[in-house]
């Protein structure tokens, strides 16, 4: 049976706040604070019980060995020697951003009929440009079988961030669907990170229909804003595409896309003068899952949007209102938030039959118990990002993610 399963990326033990994404506010704001590795995995783990407890399937991504010592070597320096710029982009834990891992196209949009999915290069960034090798490791092991075509990374210069740029309506999870790629262009002072040139190398790889396949504008006052990826503005599901009223460069054309190629799409839309981007943004109201269940469409906000008086007020209109969107709950990755990521940069979308997945990537509470368990012996609890050219906090972190991958069986 082919339904929509939700990847989170695990926690990595070397989540730290050294502020190095351009454009994402949040993660500048808490550059130089003390994280909590322990804590965010923790939150991410009680997130994906959640998702659980809503009756979704759960599948996990787990964190890249840090520091990249691999990448360090291609550019002719060991962690031990490099600068500290360098020493902090080669242990970010930024993988743990999944909606970044890959673009994925569900078999019933592809002429193969076999689902697609393309590892992101990250290249705008360098902390996360050495993240695709072992993310392509990871997607081609969990989805070795034949009903998935994975596919290695657009080549520089063309930018691709991967899922939390794309979005895909339908009216049901297997049926066909509209797949919208949405690119940037640069906004203010802040860099275009998805570049059109990907997503259409991406539509081609992945055998979509050019008819049912839509190239969408950010606007660039989103951009400008501080809507780096548009996850920030912008969530679709099934027949919901739920956005913020400057979302996009042309809304009118692409909901008129919309509107002809799906009839039964119900869209949402935020006014500015009832949430300001500038609020959107800072809540993260649309960096939120959107999915469903067996009571409807069902919205997973984080706590920052709950604290946002116009933003929880406006979520509360709608559901008196009748509207599409049922249910909202709440979850607690405030310190994913407090580095730029919210409920739904910790998720990949993937619709597939679950039984074509290598089980090892796929979770129910018990595994989450372990993972946890292994989370609290080994994770550090607190991380300076001064500190880290601490010989003992590398060994801590190179330790931890081996005890991890042990404990799922996929060492090696």
């Amino acid at each position: 049976m082919v339904i929509e399963i939700n990847f989170d990326g695990i926690v990595g033990p070397s989540h730290n706040y050294a502020g190095l994404s351009v454009g994402n506010l949040a993660a500048t704001a808490h550059a130089g604070q003390v994280s909590q590795p322990r804590a965010a995995a923790l939150q991410g783990l009680d997130k994906m019980r959640a998702n659980l407890g809503l009756g979704l399937t759960q599948g996990v991504l787990l964190p890249h060995r840090r520091p990249d010592r691999a990448w360090l070597a291609a550019l002719s320096t060991r962690y031990e020697d490099a600068q500290p710029p360098l020493q902090a982009q080669a242990m970010s834990a930024s993988a743990m951003w999944a909606a970044n891992a890959a673009t994925v196209s569900p078999a019933p949009d592809t002429a193969d009929g076999r689902c697609h999915l393309t590892v992101a290069n990250l290249m705008t960034m360098p902390h996360r440009s050495h993240e695709w090798p072992e993310t392509l490791a990871q997607l081609r092991t969990a989805f070795a079988h034949d009903a998935f075509a994975v596919h290695g990374p657009i080549p520089a210069p063309f930018g691709d961030e991967g899922a939390a740029n794309h979005m895909r309506l339908a009216a049901a999870h297997d049926a066909a669907g509209v797949e919208l790629f949405v690119y940037t262009v640069a906004g203010g002072h802040f860099p275009a990170r998805q570049h059109l040139q990907a997503s259409a190398a991406i539509a081609r790889a992945h055998r979509l229909d050019p008819a049912r396949t839509l190239f969408v504008q950010q606007s660039e006052e989103a951009v400008a804003a501080g809507a780096f990826h548009n996850d920030v503005v912008a969530v679709a599901n099934a027949r919901v595409l739920f956005a913020h009223e400057r979302a996009f460069a042309d809304k009118d054309r692409l909901y008129a896309d919309l509107r002809r190629l799906l009839p039964e799409v119900e869209i949402v839309e935020v006014p500015e003068s009832e949430v300001s981007l500038a609020d959107a943004i800072a809540s993260y109201l649309f960096n939120a899952q959107l999915v469903t269940t067996a009571q409807g469409p069902t919205l997973v906000v984080p706590m920052e949007a709950r604290a946002n008086k116009r933003v929880w007020s406006w979520l509360e209109r709608h559901q008196a209102g009748n509207g599409p969107i049922r249910r909202v709950e709440t979850v607690d990755v405030t310190q994913s938030m407090a580095n730029g990521g919210g409920p739904a940069c910790l998720r990949l979308r993937v619709v597939a039959d679950p039984a074509t997945i290598d089980p090892r990537f796929l979770v129910d509470a018990a595994k989450l118990d372990a993972i946890g368990a292994v989370v609290r012996r080994w994770w550090p609890e607190a991380i300076d990002p001064g500190a880290l050219g601490d010989a003992a906090l590398i060994r801590d972190i190179e330790i931890a993610h081996d005890r991890l991958w042990e404990a799922l069986g996929l060492s090696g």
